[in-house]
């Protein structure tokens, strides 16, 4: 039986060695070409919208109920403006009417609104039907007549500029919320007392303090995130 022959190598193996020597250099070229190529794709817009998506969500989940993102921006102006932290807005919201999910917006007691005004509050306790709770016998134009609430000294504001302070828009109500805190204390870091004004009850105080604190820890994260993404 003939013996095979063994087939030769198409290339000796000084040949292999250089073809090695000569393809580490491409491949390390193409390696750190590709490394900057993705980090110049993560600075475009999508993957930055992408990158804050992601830590908002993160830190919603430290919530047992999230914050609507759309609400954020106008915590965020209402502090602004009146000095109040966005994240004890958003307690007081997540207690009086789970972020504006409850069925109805207007109380047993006759509190109105996504931040639950009584409407003596809103319009000014001079008001000549204002008594007791606060219930008060206001028709609605006045209500939400800026020029009938300063008049009273209450605390409803015209956030958006429509002319209008109505408890039921999510702006005014907010400012209104804000107007009314800060003048209470929260502006000058009296936060407990500012809350006890706003409801005359311990457990009140208690439950919006824990909310605030717990916001608070992501107090500027979750602002920058929101924020920035709105912006784009």
């Amino acid at each position: 039986m003939a013996k095979k022959k063994k087939k030769k190598p198409m290339l000796s193996s000084s040949a292999q060695l250089g073809m090695i020597a000569l393809l580490i250099p491409i491949a390390i070229t193409v390696y750190v070409f590709a490394f900057f190529a993705w980090k110049e794709l993560q600075t475009l817009p999508i993957f930055e919208d992408l990158a804050q998506q992601k830590a908002i969500e993160e830190i919603q989940q430290n919530f047992d109920m999230e914050i609507p993102e759309q609400y954020i921006p106008i915590y965020v102006a209402a502090e602004e403006k009146y000095g109040v932290p966005w994240t004890l807005l958003a307690a007081h919201h997540r207690i009086e009417t789970r972020f504006s999910t409850m069925k109805s917006l207007v109380s047993p007691a006759g509190a109105e609104g996504h931040l639950q005004f009584m409407p003596c509050t809103f319009v000014g306790w001079q008001h000549p039907s204002c008594s007791g709770l606060g219930k008060g016998d206001i028709p609605k134009a006045e209500l939400m007549n800026p020029g009938t609430i300063k008049k009273y000294g209450g605390f409803g504001v015209d956030a958006n500029g429509d002319g209008v302070a109505d408890p039921y828009d999510i702006e005014d109500a907010i400012f209104s919320a804000a107007n009314y805190l800060a003048k209470n204390g929260a502006a000058d870091g009296d936060v407990k007392q500012a809350v006890f004004q706003y409801n005359h009850s311990d457990e009140y105080v208690e439950d919006v303090l824990y909310y605030f604190n717990l916001y608070n820890d992501y107090h500027d994260e979750l602002k920058e995130a929101v924020v920035l993404n709105k912006e784009k």
